[in-house]
């Protein structure tokens, strides 16, 4: 048990899928550890953690803003949120923090001010991605020279240099891959403040099929847009056009993805849109494709190899493929390498059974929920001992 009192924020809601599901196992981590002192989340809907350690702002005022666009209505509540937090961190008696990047500047400030130690988790990348950028770009002086109520608009954005200013206040920052902690070191960011953390798995919801399908499925699991590389599966799928085979899309279809699929969608790809159950997609497969150029660690790669899938992905997408054991890493944005790799599986039956296996023996060893959470509480030891 650590001794500590912890606050965690997130603009996430505890409970549910995605970032709200690892939300939770955060907080069954702290809670059963005996140190969660306060949650702030937008919404609670869970019943394990009791209630009255959780603070909801589902009723929040920025709903009054959720006319505007995304990116402004989100950044408004990602203020708001830090506003709540670094109210409560600054009254209250707590001894460490976990927030996440890009809505707990002031709340970090209030941390150092205090000597609070503290860890911000980064879903993706460094914020510039690994290049060198100027402090301030042209764009974003021209933001700042704003006035009136142009100038209050774009302070409800999430600014570039307020997540860079959270990287220089944070104790540790929480990074889900090899390929996200090499953006941070190209960065400056020193390697001992970087702890390698990955997300889990449910491995009892995500469970292999008993036996192959008939046919050859491919599968896509995730937000059909351009950053995901579906464009470029699309166009290796009908170049190679197959036999006996189908493309399965599984995923919210968004406006950039859809000349691309009008393009090359024909009888053997089916667009599924959003689906909850997922897990039956992943075990009616022969084989997740996930060609993302930018991720901090696929959810998807995870319940995939969860369900025992030869998984073709890239480095970008995070660390749970281990090249020629349990899939193939291709370079993203390289239509030509991801047929080849695609052949290679469809041909060989064997080798998609030895990958598959060798999926959800990784999985089980080192990514479930329980994996998550321990080492979570290893994180928050050593920004105690920082």
């Amino acid at each position: 048990m650590l001794n500590a009192k912890l606050l965690y924020a997130t603009s996430a809601r505890i409970g549910g899928s995605g970032l709200d599901s690892v939300a939770l196992e955060s907080l069954r981590a702290s809670h059963r550890a005996g140190f969660l002192k306060r949650a702030i989340a937008f919404d609670n809907r869970q019943r394990e953690i009791p209630s009255a350690l959780i603070r909801s702002l589902r009723a929040h005022p920025v709903r009054l803003l959720s006319f505007l666009d995304k990116p402004h209505y989100y950044g408004a509540k990602k203020h708001y949120l830090d506003w709540i937090a670094a109210r409560e961190l600054s009254r209250g008696d707590y001894t460490i923090f976990h927030g996440w990047s890009g809505e707990c500047v002031r709340t970090l400030r209030a941390a150092c001010r205090r000597g609070i130690p503290s860890l911000i988790e980064i879903p993706t990348w460094h914020r510039n991605k690994g290049k060198h950028k100027p402090t301030k770009t042209k764009s974003e002086r021209e933001r700042d020279a704003a006035t009136g109520l142009q100038r209050i608009f774009n302070n409800m954005l999430v600014s570039r240099q307020q997540v860079l200013e959270e990287y220089d206040l944070a104790t540790l920052i929480l990074v889900l891959s090899e390929k996200a902690a090499e953006t941070f070191l190209a960065a400056g960011i020193p390697e001992k403040k970087l702890f390698r953390h990955s997300r889990g798995v449910d491995v009892e919801r995500f469970m292999p099929a008993e036996k192959p399908p008939e046919i050859f499925r491919a599968v896509f699991v995730g937000a059909l847009i351009k950053r995901k590389g579906v464009h470029h599966l699309l166009e290796a799928w009908r170049r190679l056009n197959l036999r006996n085979a189908e493309l399965v899309l599984v995923g919210s279809v968004h406006d950039e993805i859809k000349p691309a699929l009008h393009e090359f969608v024909g009888e053997n790809v089916r667009v599924a849109g959003f689906a909850a159950n997922t897990q039956d997609f992943y075990r009616a497969a022969s084989v997740h494709i996930f060609p993302s150029s930018c991720e901090g660690s696929a959810k998807a790669t995870y319940e995939a190899a969860a369900c025992g899938l030869p998984q073709i992905t890239t480095r970008e997408s995070g660390d749970i493929v281990i090249d020629g054991v349990n899939g193939l890493i291709i370079p993203p944005e390289n239509p030509d390498a991801l047929a080849d790799a695609i052949s290679k599986l469809y041909v060989d039956p064997d080798l998609r059974a030895r990958m598959g296996a060798a999926s959800r023996q990784r999985v089980v060893e080192h990514f479930t929920w329980e994996h998550f959470r321990n080492r979570l509480l290893a994180a928050y030891r050593a920004a105690l001992q920082a």
